[in-house]
């Protein structure tokens, strides 16, 4: 993100490491195609293992805020200081659930008027699943979710993909587009079958057990997956009163909006 005063660009990045610990890199840079330097590594934000994040910047003061799930926990919206590389320490907690694949993660932040919106999706791995939709009137909450915003979509995986981003087109009047993640590319593998693994494994006291004994019995599911065959799906975001839907439209074209 740039920020409103001193113009640098702020790049967060999320490392995961050999223990499955997962923590942050904060680079800057005076233009968006750099050079980047670093300025902190090893992050662990607030004492937590931070995991799937967006950030956002307030477009009157300037005020940035982190969200970011607590891994297999919960999700946070933590304030940044300043300069957008750090968070100041005052956060709040939303959507808490017991273990994965409840846990929401991969927040995708963005603002229609006087709402705040979130979307998230469930704790299945590189395995897609239903997504929710959240509402708010401040960054901090109280946040209401609202629902699948993937209406038509009878597999509950929202369509086989996972929201990443969402922007305002800057020269449309109402037109805001999803980018969502297919992480399995064209591998067609049974995603309920998956989540009701994961829900089995995240509830027992040995996952990681569950997960071996997974990889060994059913490779035609946890195989690793090849994530540079992986794809992306753009959709345009339907509004109905609060509510944020997503129709599939095998093509659509930003000319047929006002």
């Amino acid at each position: 993100m740039r920020h409103c005063f001193t113009r640098q660009y702020v790049c967060w990045l999320k490392v995961m490491h050999p223990d499955d610990t997962q923590k942050s890199t904060v680079l800057v840079a005076d233009s968006l195609l750099g050079p980047y330097r670093m300025v902190r590594t090893n992050l662990r934000p607030l004492g937590m293992s931070a995991g799937d994040f967006d950030l956002a910047v307030d477009p009157v003061d300037g005020k940035g805020y982190y969200y970011f799930e607590r891994v297999h926990s919960e999700m946070i919206c933590a304030d940044l200081t300043e300069d957008y590389t750090n968070v100041t320490g005052y956060y709040s907690t939303h959507f808490p659930h017991p273990h994965p694949p409840f846990v929401r993660e991969a927040p995708a932040y963005f603002r229609r008027g006087p709402l705040h919106y979130l979307f998230t999706s469930g704790t299945t791995g590189y395995f897609p699943n239903a997504s929710e939709v959240a509402v708010a009137k401040t960054y901090h909450g109280p946040w209401t979710v609202l629902g699948d915003p993937h209406p038509d979509d009878d597999s509950r995986t929202s369509y086989r993909s996972q929201i990443c981003s969402v922007f305002n087109h800057p020269h449309k009047k109402d037109l805001y587009i999803a980018l969502a993640d297919r992480w399995l590319g064209d591998r067609d593998v049974d995603a309920r079958k998956a989540a009701g693994m994961f829900e089995t494994a995240f509830a027992s006291d040995h996952p990681r057990e569950h997960f071996e004994r997974y990889e060994r019995e059913t490779p035609e599911i946890f195989a690793a997956p090849d994530t540079s065959a992986a794809g992306y799906v753009w959709l345009p975001v339907r509004f109905d009163g609060d509510m944020a839907y997503f129709d599939w439209h095998d093509e659509w074209c930003i000319e047929d909006y006002e």
